[in-house]
């Protein structure tokens, strides 16, 4: 056989396969997805083994196109996830069309898997937060980390942290009212203080400011947190009051030092200013950041709305704002949204209650990462209580709440390089 021959063969068999080259679409709106959590499984999956995934923003409630494969319908057979197959030129009109300049819609290129972390104490199950509970549902894997492998520098192996019902300020999420004769609060009290001096220091304050400080280095090196229920503003509490005593004799053994809101410094938050301290050891609540106990809202009326964004000039906002609806039921937690006038100008809001003038779901940068902040403890549970049994999610594939998480999930995936100079 000639070269010309097989140059012509070649050229066949390539005009052969375009032709009948094909993707999947797995549709993420309101009426066409069975499913929406494990669709971000799915897309996680395909990442995972090499492949690259295109995130449509705005189309279709933010549907994902693969390139088919049999392997790949197979997996969302298996995982109950909905699919299309559409032709190449199908595929080639939708993206011309998202394109245009007259729709607010855009493609995203998904590269990578991001390597997930939870920061979380030994011994937590993974339904005792709404992260961990959805990553198992939509059967995304993570790895854990705490105190010790935080202040070792090991955040630096991972895309993505996440911090849910932790209290970085050492006063021991201000359960005291209600649970220091609880067996299980005194126990995790003394674990914390055994942990924080096998780490060399005498408060449990100081070690979790150190942590703090540790994962406000990653994100401004480059990494993405993301942050709900009281882990947002006691995070930022605790970087605002460096080296300011705040905690009362019952969380630290000596009293809290005089006149401390003058010392707070609100240039070393992320999120939040101009916030005051609760001061009572027994009131339930770090600071006015929270509006729980500022709130009128009935839960047949607790709802919060999405922010609508330009796709082509924010698509970062846009990407984690992706959803079914614009309209989601909103739900409690120890901080369950945030109030308005705290949030800093540079942050953007994505979902607010603006009747009530709280922010329930936020997002800025620092340095060269992002963080996003989410209010509340869990979507699906409007007002969850120590001891509550854990949320089914088999009862809720299609959450709005929970679609949000996983917006953040896949964020890290559709990071921009940079271009060499």
């Amino acid at each position: 056989m000639t070269l010309q021959k097989i140059g012509l063969i070649s050229i066949f068999i390539l005009m052969s396969f375009s032709v009948k080259a094909s993707f999947v679409v797995i549709p993420m709106d309101v009426d066409s997805q069975n499913d929406h959590l494990k669709a971000y499984g799915i897309t996680y999956w395909v990442l995972s083994n090499g492949q690259k995934v295109q995130w449509l923003l705005n189309y279709r409630g933010g549907a994902f196109m693969i390139p088919d494969s049999e392997l790949l319908r197979q997996e969302c057979t298996i995982r109950g996830v909905t699919y299309e197959i559409i032709s190449n030129a199908e595929a080639e009109t939708i993206l011309s069309n998202i394109d245009s300049p007259s729709q607010n819609q855009e493609s995203v290129l998904l590269e990578k898997a991001p390597k997930i972390a939870v920061y979380t104490p030994s011994g937590k199950k993974p339904w005792d937060d709404a992260v961990t509970l959805v990553l198992t549902y939509a059967e995304i894997p993570y790895e854990t980390v705490y105190d010790k492998s935080v202040l070792n520098d090991e955040l630096l192996l991972y895309d993505w942290l996440h911090l849910h019902h932790e209290d970085f300020t050492g006063q021991y999420g201000k359960f005291y009212r209600a649970y220091r004769a609880a067996p299980w609060y005194i126990q995790e009290k003394k674990e914390a203080e055994d942990l924080a001096n096998s780490l060399g220091y005498d408060k449990v304050s100081q070690e979790k400011l150190a942590v703090a400080k540790k994962i406000r280095d990653y994100v401004i090196g480059g990494g993405f947190m993301f942050a709900m229920c009281s882990a947002t503003d006691s995070f930022d509490i605790a970087l605002s009051a460096e080296g300011v005593d705040i905690c009362e004799s019952m969380f630290d053994g000596d009293p809290s030092e005089p006149g401390y809101q003058n010392k707070i410094d609100f240039n070393k938050t992320f999120a939040f200013e101009d916030f005051i301290l609760e001061k009572s050891p027994l009131v339930y609540e770090f600071s006015s950041i929270d509006m729980t106990r500022k709130r009128r809202v009935p839960k047949e009326k607790d709802y919060f709305t999405l922010m609508d964004f330009s796709a082509k000039w924010d698509p970062i906002p846009t990407m984690l704002c992706q959803n079914h609806t614009a309209i989601v039921k909103g739900f409690m937690g120890q901080t369950t949204s945030f109030d308005a006038s705290h949030v800093k100008s540079n942050v953007l809001v994505l979902g607010e209650t603006k009747l009530n003038g709280e922010a329930k779901y936020i997002h800025g940068i620092k340095g060269k990462g992002f963080f996003t902040f989410y209010g509340g403890h869990d979507p699906e549970d409007y007002q969850h209580r120590v001891g509550d049994p854990k949320t089914e999610l088999e009862l809720h594939p299609n959450s709005p709440g929970y679609r949000l998480i996983l917006n953040n999930i896949l964020f890290p995936a559709a990071e921009k390089k940079k271009h060499k100079t």
